[in-house]
């Protein structure tokens, strides 16, 4: 049966099922589940608990091991299968329809997935596991739902802020839920309940965006040009390495150049995102970003990343040089707008 997170806690109060699964690309609210899953079993006398992780060369005989072992004292046991990848592999997915099958009474078994990509969710051992679990598939926060998001949380702890103090938050985030909990929380010690004033969230959050290279090419791709020029200035902020920043957005024009040249041979987009191994959050924005830049545009952008990385390297003549990490935003900028 697949079930809204919002409504676990109601669920966990009852009997539990033999069998959970959870997938998301929330990392957070996914721990939050998983964890409130855990409370419910230890409390309902699940007090064994087998963790297994699915990394390479992980034998699937394990996990089949794991459900048919008694435990020493007789208890329930509790095991969870974390498959961080999301991709069993075809020994894995046989191995999964055969579990979902033969289910043990004396076990609750907790799988943990990302948020799995279009084609993975009409895999046979997808629908076992939907069809034998209670299945929790917990959508991603997009970042126009985030203040409301950062508003709940803080209602649940009695605080409440207006529309410009959880903008701010949300921007001090940069998309990072674990940070805005942390911070929502040192709120919460901070200040008593009620309606906290705009000064008050500024003075108390800290400028703990995760400013990363990969999140940059995720702004680039969505076309989010203040996200990127945000993201570009905090880390040149935080001293990154201006190579690493150029690697990364090289690699994002080629990836979308070798896409955009399989679709002009006829070849269907979902075939080459399999084939550059493309999903997760960035498989969602190829497409939409593969409309709205040109192939002139990709292939303009690629030569100027030519010429940023040998101003990076001091091989461009000294009066043409100009600021390196303007030429990095230029370079990006084209890509975004398209």
């Amino acid at each position: 049966m697949q079930l809204r997170a919002d409504a676990l806690d109601v669920h966990v109060s009852k009997t539990l099922a033999p069998l959970y699964v959870i997938t998301s690309d929330e990392h957070l609210l996914a721990l939050e589940a998983a964890d409130k899953i855990r409370r419910a079993a230890r409390a309902q006398g699940y007090s064994e608990r087998d963790v297994l992780t699915v990394e390479r060369n992980f034998k699937w005989g394990e996990l089949l091991a794991a459900n048919q072992a008694m435990s020493l004292f007789g208890d329930k046991k509790l095991i969870e299968l974390r498959i961080p990848s999301g991709k069993p592999g075809k020994d894995g997915g046989a191995a999964l329809q055969a579990y979902a099958k033969d289910l043990s009474p004396d076990n609750l078994t907790l799988i943990t997935l990302p948020k799995l990509d279009w084609q993975t969710q009409k895999a046979a051992w997808v629908a076992a596991l939907q069809q034998a679990a209670v299945y929790i598939d917990i959508p991603s926060i997009e970042r126009n739902a985030l203040p409301g998001w950062i508003a709940h949380r803080l209602a649940a702890q009695g605080q409440s802020a207006d529309r410009a103090s959880l903008d701010f938050i949300a921007d001090r985030v940069e998309g990072n839920l674990l940070a805005a909990h942390q911070e929502i929380q040192k709120l919460g010690l901070l200040h008593e309940p009620g309606k906290l004033a705009h000064e008050q969230v500024q003075d108390a959050v800290l400028n703990v965006a995760r400013y990363d290279v990969f999140k940059l090419s995720e702004a680039m791709l969505s076309g989010d040009t203040a996200r990127l020029i945000r993201m570009l200035e905090g880390l040149k902020g935080e001293g990154e390495a201006l190579p690493l920043v150029l690697w990364a957005v090289s690699e994002e024009i080629r990836t979308l150049l070798k896409l955009k040249a399989g679709m002009a041979q006829g070849r269907p987009l979902p075939a080459l995102l399999k084939e550059y191994r493309i999903w997760g959050p960035r498989e969602r924005l190829m497409e939409p970003a593969l409309r709205r830049i040109s192939l002139p545009t990709l292939e303009a952008a690629l030569q100027q990343a030519a010429q940023v990385d040998r101003m990076v390297k001091g091989l461009r003549a000294k009066a043409f040089a100009g600021d390196q990490w303007d030429a990095m935003l230029q370079l990006a900028l084209k890509v975004a707008k398209g």
